[in-house]
């Protein structure tokens, strides 16, 4: 425990406010950085595939970082063309329809769910 005088608490609890907001940046930009690989692990793996390629494809960017934000993208590096193909089908040459294979949409879902709880679980615990 530790004693201050009544001159000193507006800068202690200042002091104290000011570690818990680093605290819990640090916090949220690791479940931010944590989420971006979960939802790229996911789009991996419910990705259809020929070759792998297109899944192998995916990968995670960190696209905003300052001092109170930080931003991943989570994007295809070489297959981007192909991603709105394949998650809501297309029409082929000769006629028909080719069915969607819904992979990105379910693991952004995911990882909005996960981003929620590591915030949570990052406030709580420090």
């Amino acid at each position: 425990m530790k004693k201050i005088k009544v001159e000193q608490l507006a800068d202690e609890v200042m002091k104290e406010l000011e570690d818990y907001a680093d605290t819990s940046t640090l916090g949220m930009k690791a479940a931010v950085q944590k989420t971006g690989n979960t939802v790229r692990n996911e789009i991996r793996a419910g990705a259809p595939s020929r070759t792998g390629a297109y899944a192998k494809s995916w990968s995670v960017k960190n696209t905003k970082q300052n001092s109170h934000a930080f931003e991943v993208t989570v994007y295809s590096r070489n297959r981007y063309q192909l991603a709105h193909l394949l998650e809501f089908g297309h029409a082929k040459r000769g006629g028909g329809r080719v069915s969607g294979r819904s992979h990105i949409a379910p693991a952004e879902q995911k990882g909005i769910e996960e981003l929620e709880q590591n915030i949570i679980r990052s406030l709580r615990h420090g």
